[in-house]
């Protein structure tokens, strides 16, 4: 009898690990990545300005793939996603220069477009049946041609408080403690009690409602590399910076505001839940009584927001719109969510994950920057990342078969 009670205890950590291989495998590649590119650049990569570029130049990407991951997962696709971000921006630059618009106005302006964006592309994809695919390539042609012709050259926008959006950080209002930003170590050491406190409340959930939950000592060791990351990376914002300005960057915080959001959204809500549904068997969820035209039409207004969020972040940190911005950023966003362990057939896939996929690239991207490497070569290494990564999802699907 004893030997039955305590098998599955002490198998915890191991079943743990089979059922979540493929985040764990995506997590131990980007230590990895990092391990490498840290040694290849001379212990740069890890430079406390290093991080925060990586995340100011990055965060486009991770707003991007937020919504597509939830497209994809619904087994659509969106292309349009930075034609939209380009047109965008270039609206919004125009309403602060040529209009004089309130640079708040102006911005509460470019989510609303990037909504009716959201509603138009929804309408043909979820009423009409045009396939995603081919709507929002229609969409790509577009609103490029769009931002085009309606941006001759560039337009710079000389908005200090637009521009500090991507530039700044959040006021020291703790001071400094020694030669470390006080904020940044308060909120690190807070958001590893959240850390540590949700995992708990997740296992008390789980038993409160049958399921078996997950071991104590896998709960335990996930604490332990959460304590680690976390913690290099408030040393890392810590020491960032200088007396007047340093810590955590105002984009860091409106990433991860965004990434808590929507993760929420697909684990803890009834539309995340139809999302599954409707991408895992699109039939079956039809018959169980989900609106699939409105599941459809609500991703892509979702995804038209999140791209005027993106232009926005991007136009802050550019301070300048032009024609050519937001060209490729589909692709980024895509890679982003293959290589964070999106299924490419659909109904798989989570916010955390394509965070993950797009620090990978993002990480691959800047060491090879610094490393001084042709950026026709890095777009081509950045290629078979995602072919690779692709690959991975479909191979482990056979073994499975």
């Amino acid at each position: 009898m004893n030997e039955k009670t305590n098998t599955p205890k002490s198998n915890g950590v191991l079943a743990s690990f089979a059922s979540n291989a493929r985040q764990y495998g995506i997590v131990g590649a980007l230590i990895v990545i990092i391990i490498a590119f840290e040694f290849l650049t001379g212990g740069l990569l890890l430079q406390p300005n290093t991080v925060v570029q990586l995340i100011q130049q990055n965060a486009y990407v991770v707003i991007l793939a937020i919504g597509m991951v939830m497209v994809i997962i619904a087994t659509h696709i969106d292309l349009s996603v930075g034609s939209l971000a380009g047109f965008i921006g270039g609206c919004v630059a125009l309403l602060m220069q040529d209009l004089h618009l309130n640079w708040f106005l102006a911005i509460l302006a470019g989510l609303a477009i990037g909504l009716i964006v959201g509603v138009w592309q929804g309408f043909w994809v979820a009423y009409v049946g045009i396939p995603g695919f081919i709507t929002t390539l229609a969409g790509m042609l577009i609103f490029r041609g769009l931002a085009t012709t309606m941006i001759n050259s560039s337009i710079p926008v000389n908005n200090r408080a637009f521009n500090a959006i991507a530039a700044n950080y959040l006021p020291n209002i703790l001071g400094f403690w020694g030669p470390f930003d006080g904020l940044s170590i308060v909120v690190g050491i807070l958001a590893i009690v959240a850390f540590a406190w949700g995992q708990y409340s997740k296992r008390k959930r789980e038993e409160k409602v049958g399921l078996e939950p997950e071991s104590l000592s896998s709960i335990y060791a996930k604490i332990a590399v959460a304590i680690v990351v976390i913690g290099a990376l408030t040393f890392e914002f810590a020491s960032s910076g200088n007396a007047t300005q340093g810590g955590i960057p105002i984009m860091l915080v409106i990433v991860v505001v965004l990434v808590l959001i929507y993760n929420f959204i697909l684990t803890r809500t009834v539309f995340g839940r139809n999302v599954y549904a409707v991408g895992g068997n699109r039939r079956a969820a039809m018959l169980s009584g989900i609106n699939t035209k409105r599941i459809d039409f609500s991703l892509f207004l979702h995804m038209g927001l999140l791209s005027a969020i993106a232009a926005i972040a991007m136009l802050s940190r550019l301070s300048s719109a032009s024609a050519s911005t937001g060209t490729s950023f589909e692709m980024d966003a895509i890679a982003a969510c293959f290589v964070g362990g999106t299924a490419v057939t659909g109904g798989i896939g989570t916010v955390p994950g394509v965070v993950i996929g797009a620090v990978v690239m993002g990480v691959i991207n800047q060491g090879l920057s610094i490393m001084g490497v042709d950026s026709a070569l890095i777009q081509t290494i950045k290629g078979l990342v995602l072919l690779l990564a692709v690959a991975v999802d479909i191979l482990s699907k056979r073994k499975k078969h």
